[in-house]
């Protein structure tokens, strides 16, 4: 099993007044051959959007969207109708499919922070939808949660139209967790806070990092930690 650690440093950059984002994959302006994804697994943003500013309404199509909220809370519209405030350890999805026009926006008065996860679905053409899960920080601690899939089984997970899924726990210091790898699986994980040891490899909070090769993913906490893990074909 190979560890690739990414560090925060080196990922792609975009700055404006109201946005500070950075990017794990080549995305807009910013380009790398060498990441260009994880298999289905196409984006992984770390935006912080200023108080009273966010993304007004533009469209998508053929895309699984996965939101989770670092800090403050995101306000989502689309052109289906739905409309939605999504909070601090808290997820949306939204599917595409034949096309949809949302905006997300910071209503609040503090600086939303949040991961936007962007994975291609097995198929095209679906019928857009937004559904959005409370994920209590207590029922993460010390044990991986699925937030978001497609696998059989994760019936308590949102939704995505792909043999994929978005894991998610809270660890306190001192703390590990073990995640099985199936043979032609890989994984890409990030902690959304605080020191962590993947496979006795460390890394630091919003570092990007590619696992791959079957076995076990033993997580462990440096610091008490907050961790995401996307287990992908």
């Amino acid at each position: 099993m190979t560890v690739e650690i990414r560090p925060f440093e080196t990922l792609g950059q975009f700055e404006i007044d109201w946005l500070q984002a950075r990017h794990h994959f080549s995305f807009g302006q910013y380009h790398d051959p060498d990441r260009m994804g994880v298999g289905p697994l196409r984006v992984w943003n770390d935006d912080r959007v200023a108080p009273g500013t966010g993304f007004d309404p533009h469209p998508h199509r053929d895309m699984e969207i996965i939101t989770y909220v670092r800090r403050g809370a995101v306000t989502h519209r689309d052109n289906l109708g739905n409309e939605g405030r999504t909070v601090a350890g808290d997820v949306q999805v939204m599917s595409a499919g034949t096309g949809i026009v949302h905006g997300e926006h910071n209503q609040d008065d503090e600086p939303l922070e949040l991961f936007q996860i962007w994975i291609q679905p097995r198929h095209r053409g679906l019928t857009p939808r937004w559904a959005q899960r409370a994920f209590p920080s207590g029922e993460r601690a010390g044990a991986l949660v699925t937030l978001a899939s497609g696998r059989s089984g994760d019936d308590d997970a949102l939704p995505i139209d792909q043999d994929a899924a978005l894991l998610g726990a809270t660890l306190a210091a001192g703390q590990s967790v073990v995640h099985p790898m199936a043979p032609g699986r890989q994984a890409y994980l990030v902690a959304a806070r605080g020191r962590i040891a993947v496979n006795g490899q460390e890394a630091q909070a919003r570092d990007g990092i590619v696992v791959q090769g079957e076995g076990g993913i033993t997580i462990e906490a440096l610091g008490d930690a907050e961790i995401l893990l996307a287990d992908l074909p």
